[in-house]
């Protein structure tokens, strides 16, 4: 649906500010779509990421610094995310063999396993519509790229 019957207007300065509106309301959309999913398994969006980044990085430990440079959300307090997933024994902390003052970060058993179940739900594919196919998701991050370029 057009973003002007969505939010019910169509009084846009002109198609970049259109363009910006329509990557907000596209965002908070595909947010909640995938909450909705996450929530079945009691992690954030957030905290999914910080899975995803120490799964790829396994079986290699990760610094919180390097959570931080790879989180999607450069916002997000990625050692407060780390103390819940460790609360919630889906990732392990330990402190570095050479460096103590140093804290190494991995991905648990447990965490692999939801990140495996997930794999298998959110099919990111299935998000957009049937009419989107691989050739215009392709097209639309290439414009995404040059837009943040």
């Amino acid at each position: 649906m057009e973003i002007g019957k969505e939010i019910n207007s169509n009084k846009f300065e002109n198609n970049h500010q259109k363009s910006i509106v329509n990557l907000i309301y596209t965002y908070g959309w595909i947010t909640n779509l995938l909450r909705q999913q996450l929530s079945r398994y009691d992690i954030t969006l957030q905290q999914y990421n910080v899975l995803r980044v120490l799964r790829g990085q396994r079986p290699n430990p990760a610094t919180i610094n390097l959570i931080k440079e790879r989180m999607l959300d450069k916002m997000s307090d990625a050692s407060r995310i780390v103390d819940r997933l460790v609360q919630k024994e889906l990732v392990d902390r330990t402190v570095n063999t050479n460096d103590r003052r140093a804290v190494d970060i991995l991905i648990s058993n447990k965490g692999i396993d939801i990140l495996s179940k997930l794999d298998a739900e959110l099919l990111f594919d299935q998000i957009l519509n049937e009419d989107f196919n691989n050739t215009d998701a392709g097209i639309l991050s290439d414009l995404l790229d040059k837009m943040r370029s």
